[in-house]
């Protein structure tokens, strides 16, 4: 399968997880492909396996988004190849599991400026290529922008902010052509857990969750029809909507309980 497109796509976070996995749906549609991660390696191995399959280019970029100065020099290396974008999937984030009090002030900053900071400029620096593109953003938010979250209380921050910015742009930017999608997913079967340490939270632990592969694709559909906000699974859907009428402490009380560890 040959494509004669132009479309180019960032996808930060692309060396595994939903990021890997979205990096297969833009190349599968034609998408020349950006991947930017600090896993240099496997992002190769990727790049070459989607080459080879859909006749795409695609570059790979090492880049430490969790750094102040991370995001501006992945763009500046991009704009320096002469490479123009027209998706922008900002899925680079992680979080981290445990009582606010007990856990490591750098951890948490660098939490935020990747699930914020960068998303913040990488969308701002990237503005005018998508305008003149009529192109489309996918950031990835959580279930967790709908609720505070004890045990993960900075890590949901930063994902309701991933939301209501999102929603705020997309309100900008009609009439431009460029839409803006928050993909919401729930917990999902990747390297999260892991790098969150999160793996006795009773959130996840004993239980069977979505792939990657199946969060990517529902969330890059959802990207390609212009939808605002987007959660995969009906449940999470119903959990989403449903803590805009239960009352706040009562909504907090029940992650706690939800996500609190569980013995070994």
């Amino acid at each position: 399968m040959t494509h004669t497109t132009t479309k180019t796509a960032l996808i930060t976070g692309a060396s595994s997880g939903i990021g890997k996995a979205l990096a297969e749906n833009f190349a599968k549609d034609g998408y020349n492909l950006v991947l930017a991660a600090r896993g240099i390696a496997k992002m190769q191995t990727l790049a070459d396996d989607l080459q080879r399959r859909y006749k795409i280019s695609a570059t790979v970029i090492g880049a430490d988004l969790e750094t102040k100065d991370g995001a501006t020099k992945l763009h500046a290396d991009i704009k320096a190849r002469n490479i123009t974008i027209s998706a922008l999937a900002n899925n680079a984030g992680y979080g981290s599991f445990g009582e606010f009090k007990d856990s490591a002030l750098p951890t948490e900053l660098a939490m935020m400026q990747l699930n914020m900071n960068t998303v913040v400029v990488l969308t701002k620096l990237f503005m005018p290529d998508l305008i003149a593109t009529r192109g489309k953003i996918l950031n990835t938010a959580s279930t967790a922008a709908f609720q505070p979250g004890p045990y993960m209380a900075v890590y949901y921050a930063t994902k309701a902010f991933v939301l209501s910015f999102s929603e705020a742009i997309a309100a900008e930017l009609e009439g431009t052509g460029v839409t803006v999608t928050a993909l919401c997913p729930g917990p999902t079967a990747s390297g999260f857990q892991d790098k969150a340490d999160m793996h006795a939270s009773a959130l996840v632990k004993g239980k069977k969750l979505p792939s990657s592969e199946d969060v990517a694709a529902a969330g890059y559909r959802a990207m390609q029809n212009g939808q605002r906000v987007f959660v995969p699974g009906f449940m999470n859907w119903v959990m989403a909507q449903s803590v805009r009428f239960t009352p706040r402490n009562m909504v907090t009380a029940m992650v706690k309980q939800m996500s609190k560890p569980t013995a070994a």
